[in-house]
């Protein structure tokens, strides 16, 4: 029996409710980040007892669903439900790996003018040779329009940042689960909330002042806008030739830790005829 997850729910499940069940379980497939992480975690406390695949970090899926499938429902995210026009509009893309790069190339398409914050010294460094101008938040925050997080990472926009932003500056993330923005530090007497439509809300100061919040923090992609169905059929691929690696592995080729689907599964073709045979 193998698991095939999406978030790390089911696994987690079976984790706290069912343990008895992983002696029957010889395999976990997770496609997700936030699943991914949660099975990083148990592997680093000793706590995976079965061998998982990583399928988010393979290079097909990775590349279809992160760069691509964002670098086109970031603009749709934000069309449906702020109908901005990208032209002219400053934009700080918070993070340049696989989503920020694809945020940043099609709001530079549209004409707008994006900065880019990053920690890492080589996505900084391809940020700055892509054209973008690599800074630090606290410089742009008081003039930009728009303020979109991809790093992953938890609280990217504090509280700091949301105080100092302009009137009328929209916030979204395309990056981890609801945490890169600290919307919950939004949540006090002295600021107003209206919610104008599904997804948006006004967040205002007692001073007038007013940020348009999307999709209260959670992912603008799955949230505000639609994904290719090229996109969903390249992931549901994906697991499914990570399954049947697993299923074909030899007896102790993978142990009780986290693995990346091998390359070969996605570039030889011959192997991949090969695979489809066995189905």
């Amino acid at each position: 029996m193998y698991v095939l997850d999406d978030g790390g729910d089911l696994t987690h499940c079976i984790y706290k409710k069912y343990p008895n069940v992983f002696k029957y379980i010889k395999g976990i497939v997770e496609e997700s980040v936030t699943g991914v992480h949660r099975l990083y975690q148990l592997s680093k406390a000793g706590k995976l007892c079965v061998p998982a695949m990583n399928v988010n970090d393979s290079v097909t899926k990775q590349k279809f669903d992160n760069l691509y499938c964002c670098r086109e429902s970031i603009l749709d995210g934000l069309k449906r439900t702020t109908d901005v026009m990208f032209g002219g509009k400053q934009v700080v893309v918070c993070g340049y790996g696989e989503v920020g790069k694809g945020c940043c190339a099609a709001l530079k398409a549209l004409g707008s003018i994006v900065y880019v914050t990053e920690i890492d010294p080589i996505c900084a460094l391809q940020a700055c040779m892509d054209g973008f101008r690599v800074v630090k938040l606290s410089q742009v925050i008081r003039h930009v329009d728009i303020v979109i997080t991809c790093t992953g990472n938890k609280n990217v926009v504090g509280r700091e940042y949301l105080d100092r932003m302009k009137n009328g500056c929209i916030v979204c993330n395309m990056g981890h689960s609801n945490t890169e923005i600290d919307v919950a530090s939004l949540h006090t007497p002295e600021l107003t909330w209206e919610h104008v439509r599904p997804q948006v809300d006004h967040v205002i100061w007692p001073d007038g002042k007013k940020i348009i919040l999307l999709a209260e923090g959670r992912l603008l992609n799955l949230s505000c806008s639609t994904v290719p169905t090229f996109v969903l059929s390249i992931t549901a691929t994906t697991q499914a030739l990570a399954l049947i690696e697993l299923y074909n592995a030899t007896e102790g080729r993978y142990k009780q830790d986290v693995y990346l689907l091998p390359k070969k599964m996605g570039k030889n073709r011959k192997k991949r005829q090969d695979i489809r045979s066995k189905i």
